[in-house]
Parts: C-alpha cells; sequence; structure tokens
C-alpha cells in the first residue's frame, strides 16, 4: 500500500477540535515517541468522504504513520522547521477558520474552547506537517534528471500509454476597474476616523483590528504586520509607517489595497514594525457601466487598426500584475505562461477561451481580481497548443516533472525501507490486518 503514498505530498488535513468521547479517542498505532489516535483516523475517512476521495481505515492510518515516521526521523536527524514558518501557516489555519465560522467568538462556542488553547493545540499539528513535508524535502532536494534519463523514461512508456496533454493557451487581458464612488470613501474614511477616537480615548488597537479589519492576513494579530524592511510594503504604507512615531496613529492612508489607520511599534535603522486596520469598499456593489463602455469602445479601436492590443495594455490597464508584463495572465500552478483550456479552469473563461483563435479578442468580459477588486477585461490569445498525446518536441518539461516525480519515489522508497528499521513502531491488533509499510 506504502507506494499509493510516496509520490504526492501528504495531504493530511488538520484534525478537527471537537470533543470526542473516550471508546474513540484512544491510541491506536506508535511511530517512536508519536502517538496515533483513533479520532485521528475516522477524521481523515470522514473529510475524504466529504471531498469525495474514498479512504478506508487502514489507508488513513497508513498516512498517519507516513508522517508520524517522517517527523521522528526528522528528530534523529535534527532537521528543524523555522519557528517563522510555522505561526504563518498557523495564522494562516486560524484565518480559515475565522473565516468559515464567522468570528472568534463562535469559534469559541462552537469547540468550547478559548483561541488560545485552540491556537496551541493546531500549532502542533501545523508544526507536524511542515516537519514531514521538510523531512521528504531532505530526502529528494538533490535528486535532477538528464536530457538523457527523461529521454529513457519516455521510450519505456507504451505509446498507447502516454498521457492526453489539453489545449493549453497564453492569455493577455486589458482590465478596467469599476470606480469606487467618493461616497463610498467618505464612509471608510469616517469609519476608521472613529476607530482611531475610540483607540485615543483608551480602547485596545489589537482588539478593533482583529474585530474590524479586512486585511485576513494580519488582523488574527490584532493588524500587526511584523517586522518590515523599507521598500517591502506599498510606498503611500510605508511613507506613513516610517514617519510616525512609536505608539503614534496614522490619519487615514488610501492605497490600492483600500484605507488604513496605522499605528508604527516601533523602528530600527530602516526597517519597522507597525500594525493597521484596513477597511475595503465593498466591491460587489460598484457600478460596472464606464469600464464597460470604455472597453468595448477600445475594442472597436483595436478592430479597426487604430491601436494595437499591447499599447492599449500599456496605455490603459489597471490590473498592475499583468500590465507590466505585456498584459500576459501567469499560471500560479505552473509559474509558466500556458494555461490548460480543462476542468481547471474557471468555467466563465473556459467556454470564452476553448473557441478562440491565435490572434482573437474576446468580447468584454466581467473580471475580478485575485484580491476581490471588480473590473472588466478584454483576453487575447497570444499562442495556443491543441490537444495531443506527450511527445519530447513539445512537452519536454512536463515529461521531465514526471522522470523526476519518478526517480524522487524510487529515493523515497529506498529512504522509507531504512527508516522502518530504525523506529520503533507498534500497532494495535485492531489495525494489525492493514499491513502498514508494505511494498
Amino acid at each position: 500500500m506504502i507506494k499509493k503514498f510516496l509520490l504526492a505530498l501528504i495531504a493530511i488535513p488538520f484534525i478537527s477540535f471537537g470533543q470526542t468521547s473516550t471508546n474513540v479517542d484512544k491510541i491506536v498505532a506508535k511511530i517512536d515517541n508519536y502517538y496515533i489516535l483513533k479520532s485521528e483516523v475516522e477524521t481523515i475517512v470522514e473529510r475524504g468522504k466529504q471531498e469525495g476521495q474514498e479512504m478506508n481505515r487502514c489507508q488513513a492510518l497508513e498516512s498517519l504513520a507516513i508522517q508520524k515516521l517522517l517527523v521522528a526521523k526528522a528528530e534523529i536527524d535534527s532537521v528543524i522547521v523555522d519557528e517563522d514558518m510555522v505561526n504563518g501557516q498557523l495564522d494562516a489555519r486560524m484565518q480559515e477558520m475565522i473565516r468559515a465560522y464567522g468570528s472568534e467568538k463562535n469559534i469559541v462556542q462552537q469547540f468550547s474552547k478559548s483561541i488560545e488553547t485552540l491556537k496551541s493545540e493546531l500549532k502542533s499539528q501545523v508544526r507536524e506537517q511542515l516537519t514531514s513535508d521538510k523531512m521528504r524535502n531532505t530526502i529528494t532536494e538533490n535528486i535532477n534528471v538528464t536530457p538523457l534519463e527523461v529521454k529513457n523514461f519516455f521510450n519505456k512508456i507504451p505509446k498507447d500509454s502516454l498521457p492526453i496533454i489539453p489545449t493549453e493557451v497564453v492569455i493577455s487581458q486589458i482590465v478596467r476597474l469599476a470606480p469606487v464612488t467618493k461616497a463610498m470613501k467618505d464612509e471608510l474614511i469616517e469609519r476608521l476616523n472613529g476607530f482611531k477616537k475610540r483607540i485615543e480615548l483608551g480602547e485596545n488597537f489589537a482588539d478593533l483590528a482583529k474585530e474590524f479589519s479586512e486585511d485576513q492576513g494580519s488582523k488574527v494579530q490584532g493588524g500587526d504586520l511584523g517586522w518590515a524592511k523599507r521598500g517591502q510594503m506599498v510606498a503611500e504604507f510605508e511613507a506613513s509607517a516610517m514617519t510616525l512615531d512609536s505608539g503614534k496613529l496614522s490619519g487615514i492612508i488610501e492605497s490600492d489595497f483600500g484605507f488604513h489607520l496605522i499605528q508604527t511599534l516601533e523602528k530600527r535603522g530602516q526597517e519597522y514594525r507597525a500594525r493597521h486596520i484596513l477597511l475595503r469598499p465593498d466591491y460587489s456593489r460598484l457600478d460596472l457601466t464606464e469600464p464597460k463602455r470604455f472597453l468595448d469602445s477600445l475594442k472597436n479601436q483595436i478592430e479597426i487598426d487604430s491601436i494595437k492590443f499591447e499599447k492599449a495594455i500599456k496605455l490603459y490597464s489597471e490590473d498592475k500584475s499583468t500590465a507590466d508584463a505585456g498584459g500576459i495572465i501567469m499560471n500560479p500552478e505552473t509559474g509558466s505562461n500556458w494555461h490548460a483550456v480543462d476542468v481547471t479552469m474557471e468555467p466563465n473563461l473556459y467556454f470564452t477561451v476553448d473557441p478562440m483563435k491565435v490572434g482573437t479578442i474576446s468580447a468584454t468580459l466581467n473580471y475580478r481580481t485575485p484580491d476581490g477588486k471588480t473590473g472588466m477585461r478584454l483576453i487575447k490569445i497570444k499562442d495556443k497548443k491543441e490537444a495531443h498525446r506527450a511527445n519530447m518536441k513539445d512537452d519536454y518539461e512536463k515529461l521531465k516533472n514526471y522522470a523526476m516525480n519518478n526517480k524522487q519515489n524510487e529515493a523515497i522508497e529506498k529512504w522509507f525501507k531504512d527508516a522502518i528499521s530504525e523506529v520503533y513502531i507498534n500497532i494495535e491488533k485492531e489495525y494489525e490486518a492493514c499491513k502498514l509499510f508494505e511494498q
């Protein structure tokens, strides 16, 4: 069964904090100094059902045992994860919970535990996951494949078993954002000025940030952004934070992210630590009439050759993340400019892109930026590769990744064989039939 778990990262969900009865929450396995509870096994099985990925109890136990084995060996080999990374992942997980339950108060009511207790319990889970990931990386970090190895790997695959590579496209875009009205800006500024007065009258900045800030990345820490170097934050924010004396409050600062009330906590040389309360416009209330009118007119100009699409990007696109790259949308999953036209693509974009040919421009489309702003966009197909069976000429990088995964899999498999003989493993009788770690 073990081969099934080697290639992919061990995606064990974080165990819930629900209270469990004594007969369920018992030890079912021990890997060195690490225990596996029956409740953990059941949680993974149930989570798999919810996500449409059936996993039986033996598979769930083995996935947990593999993680514990990696962590146990990491301890033996002195593989340690960075504390800042643990805290960062912990904060991200807490933010997910806040979004899911609506507020910290709701979380406390749901689990009958304080936020501090929940964070402490979750932190150990986060640390284990990061440690197992790092241990896995130490096993494979020096593995590479040569062009000859890629070729040999490709040649060993039966022709009728070669994977089908879906249609892929390179997309460029021109984006116009819905304008934020003066009334909406004034409303946000008034709210932040209200918070400022409350703080000046003695209320706690962190408490207000936790309750009202719309920066999901910092509100859990009371708006604390940690230490930042000059040039790390957006210019408007940094200019205010760097000029404030420690403990002082800023005026209301507008940036691309929204409106900020800032308090500088500490400064040392070219570094500073600040916290903020961020309010953002309700983009769902904004009128898209103007950006649609603008892009409809611009498309007409492009079609009669009054202006080139590429020049229009430089002059008019309001999406900074793509405008400086010629409008090209990067694929965040692969880091390349190619996007697979398949079920992984957002449905509206899929149905627009699928019939388009290279050089064609779409109608004006509704658009939401990664940070939630609303607007409209025109897209152009810069390049396109039709669906085909994988081949060395067109798909070398993909085949290289397949060959790399195969080689890494072999290394991890060997590592497990050695590690199993070095670490104490005890499985309760209830699960002995699972035959864990068999090749």
